[in-house]
């Protein structure tokens, strides 16, 4: 199965049309649900639309933690980096986040 991703504010909206080929039906929050969307509604739409929420943000993380999945969360921990490089690493672990999806157990994926 794709991975569909949902990138968080914290990252670029150019993310979707850059990994288009790789992670098909991907949004970013703000055409989703709009500019400065509450973390809750951000879950809810995850959950919903069966997205893999892609975020710098710990906040999701605890989120996961504390309910578990669905939905998903994949955790960038590159701290200051370009989109480009955000890219690169998701496209390098596209097998990773396929296989994440399928791990019912699994809450969160940290990469970096």
């Amino acid at each position: 199965m794709a991975a569909r991703l949902l990138f968080d504010e914290n990252l670029a909206r150019r993310l979707v049309e850059d990994l288009a080929d790789v992670f098909p039906g991907s949004a970013h929050v703000e055409d989703a649900l709009g500019r400065g969307a509450a973390d809750e509604a951000i879950w809810t739409h995850e959950l919903e639309a069966g997205f893999l929420v892609v975020t710098k943000d710990e906040d999701f993380l605890r989120l996961s933690v504390l309910r578990g999945a669905p939905p998903k969360v994949v955790w960038i921990r590159t701290g200051n980096c370009s989109t480009a490089d955000v890219a690169v690493l998701l496209r390098r672990n596209g097998e990773l986040l396929r296989d994440f999806l399928d791990l019912d157990e699994a809450t969160f994926l940290a990469l970096g």
